[in-house]
């Protein structure tokens, strides 16, 4: 073996990071709107598609500075105990009661939709019925709840009243339904038949005649559970606004406003449009034109009318969307 000086072994030196590999970025997070057919397109898209794409500087349009803005917006949505009997009629009519009120959201309507879907009748043969105490009890009208609240309770209890009626009718041995099994019994437009044979079959009317029943009736309602506490039950939105200023006098003029609304599962969409674009115009008002003015001497409110406190009027509101 020979001996003598080696040569020493290298340090070991880490190796260099490798330069970051330029990737084309993913699809952006989608958000969920309002109606089936958008479903798919990201709000900030629509939004430019409405009101064109924001510019680094205020354009000038004239003497006026033209801008735009956007707003995000979520809103727990709550729920609480609510009440809600319907009755079936030998003429196949149905009427469902409700201690709720309708201040201008279209409770009448929605509920006798819910109603209708869930007996399989028309909603012209559906009544439903609020507005007196002396009925099953509801929640506060308010706080965006009469829906989850009463809704479910008429949903729940309309869905046991058509049981009630298809279990009737197969274990009636005078019905064409006897024996079927209850899973495979369809009602629409007030007939129960057998799914795949609709031949086979009978109506309300007709089912009540022969059984010698005055009416059915359901009693029932709905009570949160603890679903509130284990998911998120927030509604989502964004509000997107073209404004103007006047460069010289300061005069604001709001030219178009856009809300983009994720409101989970809707029952009428021209209410729920409705509802939304009202929202936009009163945010109109809280921004530029609402404020309460009071006497500091004795704390009254001096524009308490509505000749000096502004809210908007149609000179007010622009083009406004909602989806």
């Amino acid at each position: 073996m020979r001996h003598g000086r080696t040569r020493p072994r290298s340090r070991h030196r880490p190796d260099r990071a490798a330069p970051a590999q330029r990737t084309r970025p993913g699809p952006r997070n989608r958000s969920p709107v309002l109606h089936p057919a958008t479903a798919r397109v990201p709000a900030h898209r629509r939004r430019h598609r409405r009101l064109g794409r924001p510019q680094p500087r205020a354009p000038l349009d004239g003497d006026w500075l033209v801008g735009t803005g956007v707003a995000v917006a979520t809103y727990h949505t709550a729920r609480a105990p609510a009440q809600a009997p319907a009755r079936l009629a030998p003429d196949g009519t149905a009427t469902v009661q409700s201690a709720t009120s309708d201040m201008g959201p279209g409770t009448y309507t929605s509920m006798t939709q819910v109603a209708a879907d869930a007996l399989g009748l028309p909603v012209s043969r559906v009544r439903f019925q609020l507005g007196d105490s002396t009925m099953p009890p509801a929640p506060p009208h308010g706080g965006s709840m009469t829906m989850a609240s009463v809704g479910s309770a008429v949903a729940g209890t309309c869905a046991r009243l058509r049981q009630q009626a298809v279990r009737l009718a197969i274990e009636d041995p005078g019905s064409p339904l006897h024996g079927a099994a209850a899973d495979d019994i369809v009602v629409e437009n007030g007939r129960l038949h057998l799914h795949g044979d609709p031949g086979r079959g009978e109506t309300y009317q007709q089912l009540l005649a022969r059984t010698g029943r005055p009416h059915l009736e359901a009693r029932g309602g709905y009570t949160p559970g603890q679903e509130t506490e284990r998911f998120s039950t927030h509604a989502y939105g964004a509000v997107f606004a073209q404004v103007a200023v006047d460069e010289r006098l300061g005069l604001i003029r709001v030219r178009r406003v856009l809300g983009v609304y994720d409101a989970g599962r809707v029952i009428n969409p021209k209410l729920a449009e409705s509802q939304a674009i009202g929202g936009l115009v009163g945010g109109i008002g809280m921004a530029l034109l609402e404020h309460t003015v009071t006497d500091p001497r004795d704390g009254r409110i001096v524009n308490a009318n509505l000749a000096d406190y502004l809210v908007p009027t149609n000179a007010d509101v622009p083009d406004v969307a909602a989806v």
